[in-house]
C-alpha cells in the first residue's frame, strides 16, 4: 500500500483540481434549465473513467438523464465490485444564504464549499481516483464496474428499468456506495440502515380566482388557512403522525437494540449549538438518535400560495400548495403509505375546498447486514486507515436504489460513506472536508483488497 499512498501524495493537487472542475458544472436534475449542464457532467465523468483506465465506458440513454457505465474486467474468475454513485445535485436555493456562489467552489478551513461537494460528487469522485490509483500502481485485485446516474436527487425514476434490462451487464458480488456519512473524522462508522421515502404534493383550491380579502374575507374559505390547519392536524401533541394505519408495519427495535444504538458518541448541546436552536423537537419517547434513524417522520418541505412579492396585496388566494415528505422505516411500503396519506388528506378537507394529492416519488427503506463479507471488508479497510474499527449506524436519509439492488442483482450493498452530518448537504454552504476526500481515496483500495481475499476464502 506504500505505492498507493505515494501516488495520492504525488497527485493530490490534481485530484482536488479535477473535483473543483466537476463542482463548477451545475448539474441540477430537478430543473430542466440545467439539462445541458447535466449532460456536460455525465460526459465529464465518462471522460475521467476512460482516463482512469476503465473499458467499455459509455453513456447509457434512459427516459431522462444518462447513466455513465464503465468497467474493468481483469478475470471473470475474480469477484466483481459494482460502484454506484450519482452526478446530479440538489437545487442551490436559497442563494442569498450562501457565503460563496454554490457553483464556484471555494476551499477554506480545510473544506470544499460548493453544491454537490459531499452529496455526491466529492464522494463519487473518490472512487474514480481510487480506481485510477490502483490501475497506475497495478494493485487492482478484482473486477470493477461503475454505474453513475444523474437522477438520484429526483427519485431515480429511470434507474429501475435500466437495472432490470441490464442485469447481466451489472452482475456483481457486492455493491459499493459512498453517499452516506460517518460519525466524526476520528470516529469512523458504516451505515447499515436507511429510511425509505414517500414524497407528495398537495393542492388546495377554493374560489375560482384570487379575491379581494376585504370584500370576500370571512365568507369564503381561504385555501392557505385551510391547508395550514390540515397540515397541523397530521401530528398530535406528542409528535405522533395521525394518519390511520401509518404505523401498522413499523419495525420496532428491542430495548437492547435501542440501548446499543444510543451508545454512539453524541453531544446534545453541541447538536443544538451547531443548529442554533434552543431545544430539540420530535416524537415523544425517543432520543434524537432514534428520531433521525429508526422512526418514521412527516415533514413539510415547501408551502406556497397567494401573494409573496414585495409590499402588500390583500388577496384571498384561489390555491395553496405544499410538498410533504415522509421518511419510512423497515417494513413500511412507500406505495402503501402514499395511498394512506392521500386517503386521509382528502378525508380531512372541508367541503368548502377541493383537494388534489399527487405522489411525486418514493423509495423503500433498507437494512444491510453486518455479517456479510462486504461489511467485514469495509470494516477492516476503515480500521487500516483510521486506526480503529468503525461503528455500525443507521441513517435518516434515503437511497431508494439499495433495496432495488438486492432484489434485481441479488447482491448486498456496503454503504461506505466519508461525509459528516455537519456537511450541510441539501442546504446552503454545503461542504466536504479535504481530509474526508483524501481519506476516502486511501481507504477504498483496502476494501477491494480485503473483499477479494475474503471472497476467495468463502
Amino acid at each position: 500500500m506504500n505505492a498507493q499512498l505515494q501516488y495520492i501524495e504525488t497527485n493530490k493537487d490534481r485530484f482536488l483540481s479535477e473535483l473543483l472542475e466537476l463542482l463548477r458544472i451545475p448539474s441540477v436534475s430537478a430543473d430542466n434549465k440545467y439539462k445541458t449542464d447535466v449532460m456536460q457532467t455525465a460526459k465529464f465523468v465518462q471522460q475521467k473513467l476512460l482516463e482512469a483506465g476503465a473499458d467499455r465506458v459509455e453513456l447509457c440513454e434512459t427516459g431522462g438523464n444518462p447513466i455513465v457505465y464503465g468497467e474493468k474486467i481483469l478475470n471473470p474468475a475474480l469477484p466483481t465490485v459494482l460502484v454506484y454513485g450519482h452526478y446530479d445535485v440538489q437545487p442551490p436555493d436559497p442563494l442569498d444564504l450562501w457565503h460563496s456562489p454554490p457553483f464556484e467552489p471555494v476551499v477554506k478551513d480545510g473544506k470544499i464549499f460548493a453544491r454537490g461537494a459531499c452529496d455526491d460528487k466529492g464522494q463519487m469522485y473518490m472512487h474514480l481516483k481510487a480506481f485510477e490509483m490502483m490501475m497506475q500502481t497495478q494493485t487492482l485485485p478484482c473486477n470493477v464496474k461503475f454505474m453513475i446516474e444523474g437522477e438520484e436527487e429526483v427519485g431515480s425514476e429511470n434507474l429501475e428499468p435500466f437495472i432490470k434490462e441490464n442485469t447481466d451487464k451489472l452482475a456483481c458480488d457486492v455493491i459499493l456506495v459512498s453517499d452516506t456519512s460517518m460519525i466524526a473524522n476520528d470516529v469512523p462508522s458504516i451505515t447499515t440502515g436507511l429510511r425509505g421515502l414517500a414524497y407528495m404534493e398537495v393542492e388546495v383550491t377554493g374560489p375560482n380566482r384570487d379575491l379581494h380579502s376585504g370584500t370576500f374575507g370571512g365568507a369564503v374559505a381561504n385555501p392557505i388557512n385551510i391547508l395550514c390547519n390540515m397540515i397541523a392536524s397530521l401530528h398530535d401533541q406528542n409528535g405522533h403522525i395521525t394518519i390511520p394505519g401509518f404505523y401498522d408495519d413499523v419495525a420496532e427495535l428491542s430495548p437492547e437494540e435501542r440501548a446499543a444504538m444510543n451508545q454512539r458518541p453524541f453531544d446534545l448541546q453541541e447538536y443544538k449549538n451547531y443548529l442554533q436552536i434552543n431545544d430539540i423537537h420530535g416524537e415523544a419517547g425517543y432520543t434524537t438518535i432514534e428520531r433521525v434513524s429508526i422512526r418514521p417522520t412527516l415533514d413539510v418541505n415547501g408551502i406556497w400560495g397567494g401573494y409573496t412579492g414585495q409590499g402588500a396585496k390583500t388577496v384571498l388566494p384561489s390555491k395553496a400548495y405544499a410538498k410533504i415528505s415522509m421518511r419510512l422505516v423497515p417494513n413500511q411500503n412507500p406505495a402503501k403509505i402514499a395511498r394512506l396519506f392521500a386517503k386521509h388528506f382528502e378525508s380531512i378537507a372541508p367541503t368548502s375546498v377541493m383537494v388534489k394529492v399527487t405522489e411525486l416519488h418514493g423509495g423503500e427503506p433498507a437494512v444491510t447486514p453486518t455479517d456479510s463479507i462486504g461489511y467485514k471488508a469495509a470494516a477492516k479497510a476503515m480500521q487500516a486507515t483510521f486506526g480503529k474499527m468503525p461503528i455500525p449506524t443507521r441513517e435518516g436519509g434515503s437511497i431508494p436504489i439499495v433495496a432495488l439492488f438486492e432484489k434485481a442483482l441479488k447482491a448486498k450493498t456496503v454503504l461506505l460513506g466519508f461525509g459528516l452530518d455537519t456537511d450541510a448537504i441539501h442546504s446552503p454552504n454545503e461542504h466536504y472536508g479535504l481530509f474526508n476526500y483524501y481519506k476516502g481515496i486511501e481507504t477504498i483500495p483496502y476494501f477491494y483488497k480485503e473483499f477479494t481475499e475474503m471472497w476467495k476464502q468463502a
